[in-house]
């Protein structure tokens, strides 16, 4: 294990009171969406979902954006 060094760390700051009021604890991970999405579980047709997985990646995002088109056109 190396052994410390005061030399090599005489550069960092003193930390004291004043300093560790202002910190704050760093955010982990990916931000919050404002609007997360949900998962939900529906059962469809085999011939259904075989085509649209056969459709390539990103089909579960074109199937979302199918149904809201529909929802705002006030087809369902």
């Amino acid at each position: 294990m190396p052994v410390f060094d005061p030399e090599l760390h005489d550069d960092n700051p003193a930390i004291d009171a004043d300093f560790m009021a202002g910190m704050k604890p760093s955010r982990r991970g990916r931000p919050r969406l404002e609007a997360p999405k949900v998962e939900v579980k529906i059962r469809l047709d085999a011939a259904t979902v075989d085509h649209l997985r056969g459709s390539g990646p990103g089909w579960q995002t074109r199937v979302n954006a199918a149904l809201a088109d529909l929802v705002a056109a006030g087809r369902i």
